[in-house]
């Protein structure tokens, strides 16, 4: 792989974000790290990235308003004086309350929808965009998105109805960017977790603990960051390169039909 490959990773600098940024590192990738806090808040895993011998940015923007993804596509542009290689959608925000469907607020179901679905959707045309011109300048331009949904696009969580419903929104525009960019040489992925110990996971440890020790899982036990992350690198190395529109599922077999 060659070092002046760039990724952007959004929400990247902790949970699983921070997992595929590490493999990322690991495999010479230089990368940009979105998130929310302020950079000085983010210097410790940032100076880990960097210790792989790789060039790392940090582009602070919230991915749901316009605001924020401009500031995100001005950062990137400053860092890689032109367009990236790699966009990995990964920054997504879970209900702040846990609300039976039919308790469900408009003001939970817009922020989750606005930042999960809508926010990825505009960050990803844009990026695309970019792609595209760079990829018509050069037709050896590496270029591919990679898109970190959840079972639940397909796993009904009656007390998540909006997550739920922003994940299988994402899971089609996966197949959307897929089929108009396939023409023009860029792959378009989606990686599809299961239950993945993370900071967003952590009020709910007990519940899972013993669904898992249940059967939850044909692999009994909790998925990790690092395990996304190691997808996440397999199809940014382009170790799939006919696979284009494709869901890699992360979930432990927590999805095989079993009786």
């Amino acid at each position: 792989m060659l070092h002046s490959r760039i990724a952007l990773v959004t929400g990247g600098s902790r949970g699983i974000g921070y997992g595929i940024a590490q493999k990322l590192a690991a495999e010479k990738w230089d990368l940009i790290i979105n998130g929310v806090r302020p950079e000085d808040a983010v210097a410790a895993p940032l100076a880990a990235l960097r210790a792989h011998g790789v060039r790392v940015g940090y582009a602070r923007g919230d991915i749901g308003s316009v605001e924020g993804r401009a500031a995100i596509l001005a950062a990137t542009k400053a860092f890689s004086g032109g367009t990236i290689n790699l966009l990995v959608n990964n920054a997504g925000v879970a209900p702040q309350v846990r609300a039976d469907l039919l308790e469900t607020t408009e003001e939970s179901y817009d922020h989750i929808v606005n930042t999960n679905l809508k926010g990825v959707f505009f960050l990803t045309q844009a990026f695309a965009r970019d792609m595209v011109a760079a990829k018509k300048a050069d037709p050896a331009f590496p270029a591919a998105i990679i898109n970190l949904t959840s079972i639940s696009s397909t796993v009904v969580s009656i007390s998540r109805s909006e997550y739920c419903i922003a994940k299988a929104g994402l899971s089609m525009l996966t197949q959307l960017f897929a089929a108009r960019l396939g023409s023009d040489g860029i792959a378009v992925y989606e990686v599809r977790p299961g239950i993945i110990k993370t900071d967003m996971t952590a009020g709910v440890t007990g519940k899972y603990d013993a669904l898992i020790a249940g059967g939850l899982c044909v692999q009994p036990r909790w998925g990790y960051p690092e395990d996304i992350g190691k997808a996440v690198a397999a199809l940014a190395r382009g170790d799939f390169p006919f696979s284009t529109g494709q869901v890699v599922m992360v979930d432990g077999g927590l999805t095989i039909p079993r009786l």
